[in-house]
């Protein structure tokens, strides 16, 4: 089985290539025999931006020209991770299914659009990716998540990224008000494919705790205090929760803040 091209994606520091090679990479998948794990220590990132903790990340208002390329470049930064993210979960995990890997492998090439999109978009505020200082929360959690596909499935999809599908309506709202509809149109992208991403994330976990004889709502609290994951807050986007494959169960469960 050939995972080597998405591996090396996955390594390679520069985020230009990274994304010429994560293309790449989805016609260079070979999903026969998966049981080897190509994993890395951390993924290859440039050296800038600089990683703060999130409270010592800027403020990110839209009033001037500076704030909303902040939160352009916030958005970028989450697309790079998002890339990482979909690769490491390629090259880690073996002995799934052949669909789990072309599945990833198709969510890191759509992660890889996004961010080509959004480092384009910044490069027209005046800015490039790595001007401003960034966190690195995304990845610390699919670090956390390393040694058990389920707990990755879990806990990067369900609760990481689909806290976009919530959040990324206002953002886009509010870039429109701004005047930035060039921005608002690649939200419109990503949340379209978010929505996708998320129903991947969801149906491999329930695959795997139909696996393991599991309860998808018990098994999924615990996952959350033992990787003391953020917890899941209200308004959710119900419609584009639901289309991306969470149960109306758990959606009213968590309003409920049960």
């Amino acid at each position: 089985m050939d995972r080597t091209a998405a591996f090396a994606a996955l390594i390679e520091a520069d985020p230009a290539a990274k994304v010429r090679l994560t293309r790449a990479a989805v016609a260079a998948l070979d999903v026969t025999g998966c049981d080897r794990v190509l994993a890395a220590s951390a993924p290859g990132r440039p050296q800038r931006p600089e990683l703060v903790h999130p409270a010592r990340v800027p403020q990110r208002g839209l009033g001037s020209a500076s704030g909303r390329a902040a939160l352009i470049h916030a958005i970028t930064h989450i697309e790079f991770n998002a890339i990482n993210i979909a690769l490491d979960a390629v090259c880690r995990f073996g002995g799934m299914p052949a669909t789990y890997y072309t599945d990833w492998m198709q969510v890191a090439a759509e992660e890889a659009l996004h961010f080509s999109l959004l480092a384009a978009h910044l490069q027209t505020l005046g800015h490039a990716y790595g001007d401003f200082t960034a966190h690195n929360g995304l990845w610390e959690m699919a670090d956390l998540t390393c040694d058990d596909v389920l707990s990755r499935m879990a806990l990067v999809p369900r609760i990481l990224e689909a806290r976009g599908l919530d959040v990324t309506p206002a953002i886009r709202a509010r870039l429109a008000r701004q005047g930035d509809l060039a921005a608002a149109a690649i939200l419109d992208i990503i949340l379209a494919d978010e929505v996708g991403h998320v129903a991947i994330g969801n149906q491999w976990y329930r695959w795997l705790c139909g696996q393991r004889g599991l309860d998808p709502m018990e098994i999924f609290g615990q996952l959350m205090t033992r990787h003391r994951a953020p917890a899941i807050r209200p308004p959710l986007n119900r419609a584009a929760r639901l289309a991306g494959g969470f149960t109306l169960a758990e959606l009213d469960a968590w309003e409920r803040g049960t």
